[in-house]
């Protein structure tokens, strides 16, 4: 389904921003908000950061969107939703990566206790160095010497 009819079925109205903003994110990999502002100027022109919040805020909540927050980095979004994937963040450079869920159906892992929750999602986010990072510290170490 094309973006606008997915701002429709989401109940959202559609709007050049909210459009140029699912392209965006889209085309980007797990972009910030201010990578996303920037391509949202490019594509339509002046538009507000708060308006572009607005928005994003919007289209999560109609489930078009996925909000990650890595702590100590940028808030991220992406359009991959409703599988319960997790995330790969490099320490370094911040490059945030997919992962496919570590057991299956969501939420794929089971708490120890789930104190009287209903659990339908995990969110897990994996910390490390990505390949780049690990090749320019020369910290390139074998499998068998990651923890």
């Amino acid at each position: 389904m094309n973006d606008p009819g997915r701002l429709r079925e989401a109940g959202l109205r559609v709007t050049a921003a909210r459009l140029a903003i699912m392209q965006t994110v889209s085309g980007g990999d797990h972009l910030d908000v201010e990578a996303i502002h920037r391509g949202v100027c490019e594509r339509v022109g002046q538009v507000s950061l708060q308006a572009v919040y607005d928005s994003l805020n919007a289209l999560q909540r109609g489930g078009l969107l996925r909000r990650i927050e890595p702590a100590g980095s940028p808030t991220r979004y992406e359009t991959r939703v409703g599988d319960n994937h997790h995330h790969l963040v490099c320490r370094s450079c911040g490059r945030v990566a997919d992962v496919d869920c570590a057991v299956g159906h969501a939420p794929c892992l089971e708490p120890a206790s789930d104190a009287g929750y209903l659990v339908d999602e995990a969110d897990v986010i994996y910390w490390g160095l990505c390949p780049p990072c690990r090749a320019e510290a020369g910290s390139a170490q074998p499998d068998s010497a990651r923890v």
